[in-house]
């Protein structure tokens, strides 16, 4: 089981598609602190989960991060980190890696530096975050790089996983753009229907040729594809949000998936554990029968799960409904 925790909303960028949004002076005024994110680490442990990926806005602003992941390692937790790359010089890659964190993903939408440094609305974004993969390679950080689909950079996957292999990366997760946050003003942009099925299709092609890892990511399809293309993979179940994963907002509250913005409780008010053992959201998203449309007469239904963000998007917040651009399943 895995989570994430949003450990700040202030960022260095103003990138287009932020879920969180995010940004420069944008850190929230009730941000957990250090003693309760130590408590809340510690309840995350009792709930059972084994990885912590610590994100944001950009977690490297947070003053207390190494004090953080330092303390999750002790006790026994993995943690993780999720960056634009801008940040993480040398030493400090050293340093996370000597307090614990095993790997980063970093952000990087393209090869190209000219579209990576308008998505993300900052000149030089690009050159930040390559650097910043070869910092976190050299520190010995496993590194995973994080490339959010869009219509307009689909021709730069195949071109952008090759140049990322010779990297030292392990990994690259292309992200199926989800509008929320400031997506939303992209839902043009996003990849429906025919595209989006073609798109899983190109990356799992991809894997077979590919030395890194490549796996989809908001695209929950891609594990029954899989299985037909006889392409074997080491992940068990396509959405995780409630049944083995959620995230955590700065100001505690406790939300089904970054991408969802249904709040189930906050940690401040009850422990987090208790949270995700008694909540009646995460109850319904673990009883597959309650799911609707196709999404719940489809076989595959244990190992996809359809997106809910996708699906609370376009039916009216109702994360149970069915998967919108999905042709599987009974009709």
């Amino acid at each position: 089981m895995l989570i994430s925790w949003n450990v700040t909303r202030e960022c260095n960028l103003f990138c287009r598609h932020c879920y969180r949004e995010s940004g420069p002076g944008r850190r929230h005024p009730q941000e957990l602190t250090t003693a309760e994110g130590l408590k809340l680490l510690d309840q995350i442990k009792s709930a059972g989960f084994k990885l912590v990926i610590f994100s944001g806005g950009e977690p490297l602003l947070r003053e207390d991060l190494l004090e953080l992941t330092a303390y999750a390692s002790q006790i026994g937790l993995r943690p993780v980190l999720g960056t634009n790359g801008m940040l993480l010089e040398a030493d400090l890659a050293r340093q996370l890696r000597e307090s614990g964190v095993s790997g980063v993903a970093v952000s990087l939408d393209s090869d190209s530096p000219e579209y990576h440094d308008r998505f993300r609305n900052c000149p030089g974004a690009w050159d930040g975050a390559v650097r910043g993969i070869h910092n976190a390679v050299g520190a010995g950080l496993r590194v995973q790089v994080n490339m959010t689909l869009t219509e307009a950079n689909l021709d730069r996957f195949a071109a952008t996983v090759d140049r990322v292999s010779g990297w030292g990366v392990r990994a690259l997760h292309p992200f199926f753009l989800v509008p929320t946050g400031r997506g939303r003003d992209l839902a043009d942009e996003t990849l429906q229907r025919e595209r989006y099925f073609e798109m899983i299709r190109t990356v799992l092609a991809k894997q077979h040729e590919a030395a890194i890892e490549l796996k989809p990511t908001c695209a929950p399809q891609f594990l029954p594809m899989a299985k037909e293309m006889g392409l074997p993979m080491r992940f068990s179940r396509g959405c995780l949000a409630g049944t083995a994963y959620c995230c955590i907002l700065p100001n505690g509250d406790v939300h089904i998936c970054p991408y969802l913005p249904v709040k189930v409780g906050n940690v401040r008010e009850e422990n987090f554990d208790i949270i995700w053992r008694e909540s009646a959201v995460f109850a319904q998203l673990r009883d597959f029968q309650a799911y609707e449309g196709r999404c719940g007469r489809c076989p595959e239904i244990a190992s996809c799960g359809g997106c809910r963000a996708r699906a609370y998007y376009y039916h009216d917040r109702n994360y149970l409904a069915e998967e919108p651009w999905c042709y599987r399943g009974a009709v």
